[in-house]
């Protein structure tokens, strides 16, 4: 090990890796709380408004009182792609060709599918922190473990009391490490299963709004 350069820099070097993750970690866990306790509201909100219209005409003009949320962001797409195929052009554009209720499918799954990755957006980040942060410890404490055991060797004495003390030191590593990692994994799988569900959710939705589009008359 190059003990020129100064170990000391490696090691503080990796704390400091860590306590980047810890922020970002964080971070990302108090943002994603937010964004799925915020389209949980929107969504049941929508929803209650949308299925209590009369028809779907009145769900569209309910959809003027609130454009925000996954589910509203579909109804939307829907509603814009029912408008633009009753234009008289429409049946000259390629856009229009096929099975109306096939096509409208596709734009509604296509909006939901944007909309999941807006809710996985950021998972992947916390997946990488709680995969690599032990590793990232680790490495700070078999830097700090050498470290040690090169200034013991320096110094010529080997009893408890000059060995304890620098591996002690070094072992604070792997344990931040660990302290990065745990929250962000629970984090990962917790917002995981909340996307899934959000997903689960939004595909119901679709099924719905095709089901009716078709069969409403108002």
């Amino acid at each position: 090990m190059p003990f020129h350069i100064a170990p000391k820099i490696i090691i503080d070097g990796t704390l400091y890796t860590l306590l980047v993750f810890s922020m970002i970690t964080w971070t990302l866990i108090l943002f994603k709380f937010w964004q799925f306790a915020k389209n949980t509201y929107y969504n049941k909100k929508y929803a209650s408004n949308f299925w209590g219209a009369r028809n779907l005409k009145d769900a569209e003009q309910n959809l003027a009182d609130q454009t925000s949320g996954p589910k509203a962001r579909v109804a939307a797409c829907g509603f814009r792609w029912l408008t633009d195929v009753r234009q008289p052009e429409s049946s000259a554009c390629l856009k229009f060709f096929g099975s109306h209720e096939n096509l409208l499918e596709q734009a509604l799954r296509k909006q939901s599918q944007d909309e999941q990755r807006r809710l996985e957006s950021g998972l992947t980040m916390l997946a990488s922190i709680g995969s690599t942060a032990p590793f990232v410890g680790l490495f700070g404490t078999v830097m700090g473990i050498m470290h040690a055991m090169h200034d013991i060797s320096a110094s010529g004495s080997a009893s408890l009391d000059v060995v304890a003390g620098p591996i002690g030191d070094a072992l604070i590593a792997t344990a931040i490490g660990i302290a990065v990692a745990v929250p962000a994994v629970l984090a990962y799988n917790f917002f995981l299963r909340s996307a899934k569900n959000h997903k689960a959710a939004l595909d119901n939705f679709v099924d719905g709004f095709l089901h009716i589009a078709f069969s409403d008359n108002g």
